[in-house]
């Protein structure tokens, strides 16, 4: 017979890579998964391979005990409250979707959907950098920037679910095109790509070593960083006054490098009561915040 205890799973759905993970209760991660998301091969392609997935965790469940009672996908883009998937630039042939709907149908088991950022925010509140607090902004560096908002201990997503798109606040009106088809967003100026660019072209791994030991482009490039986050998080933080500020992403390798000057550019644009009592720091659980995120969204966990 079945045991009855609780497994969770947690799904990242990404335009490059698709990894998935089986969770206890408790945020630990027994099982997992990654490959290709190979989305160029079409909607059906995709979902019979993750489909095959699935059921490998669940498998996995059994082996160990456990009984799957839900699943949270994490997908990046403008995800409805109930789960469809409105835009997502990497995922084309998935727009229009409810995986949630559709999940839940083929496994019989509750599915939950939610932005890939918003449950990496849920992730590092309940079991990463954001322990013990109840207001958090979780920033992701990477191709793009993302963000989550956790608002005294729930997780905000506005009026239809599309909150939080901190990448997208303007903060140049008449600066670089973003593909959102607005002009001067954060992103544009806060990412890897914009870290390469104010380094000359090269990747960000090579820019950190050349800034660790002091190559002046390769500094600057890092405090271009800094100052553009800063810059608008300060004003986050006088709207907000939240507790903390984490920060992840492949970007985040580098935070040490462009930390001194988003500190810096905080304290000089933010009320100073505000400033001096958030903490901002880097994240704790790296690639696995998604996942951990998604399994306790979709066990209906509650913060603090």
């Amino acid at each position: 017979m079945l045991n009855h205890v609780p497994g969770y799973i947690g799904i990242d759905i990404g335009g490059t890579n698709l990894r998935g993970a089986l969770v206890r209760a408790n945020g630990e991660i027994l099982s997992r998964f990654r490959l290709k998301s190979a989305i160029s091969n079409g909607a059906d392609s995709f979902l019979e391979r993750l489909t095959e997935e699935v059921v490998k965790l669940t498998e996995d469940a059994a082996a160990y005990g456990l009984q799957v009672q839900g699943v949270g996908l994490g997908i990046p883009g403008l995800i409805g409250n109930d789960g469809t998937i409105h835009s997502s630039v990497n995922l084309r042939p998935l727009e229009g979707m409810n995986l949630s709907r559709l999940f839940s149908n083929r496994f019989q088991i509750p599915v939950v959907s939610a932005n890939d950022a918003n449950l990496i925010a849920l992730g590092e509140v309940w079991a990463g950098a954001g322990q013990g607090m109840q207001s958090v902004a979780v920033i992701t560096i990477g191709t793009g920037l993302g963000s989550g908002l956790v608002l005294d201990g729930k997780l905000w997503t506005g009026a239809g679910g599309f909150a939080a798109e901190f990448g997208h606040l303007t903060v140049e009106p008449e600066g670089l095109p973003c593909p959102c088809g607005n002009r001067g967003c954060l992103e544009q100026y806060v990412s890897a790509a914009a870290l390469s660019r104010y380094g000359g072209g090269r990747t960000p791994k090579e820019l950190a070593l050349l800034a660790q030991a002091g190559e002046p482009v390769a500094c600057a490039a890092f405090d271009a960083i800094g100052y553009w986050l800063g810059t608008a998080l300060a004003g986050l933080l006088n709207v907000l006054n939240i507790e903390g500020v984490i920060i992840g992403g492949g970007v985040s390798g580098g935070f040490d490098l462009f930390a001194p000057m988003l500190r810096k550019t905080i304290q000089q644009r933010a009320f100073s009561q505000i400033a001096e009592q958030v903490l901002v720091c880097q994240a704790a659980l790296g690639d696995d915040a998604g996942l951990v995120g998604g399994a306790l969204l979709a066990a209906g966990k509650k913060i603090g």
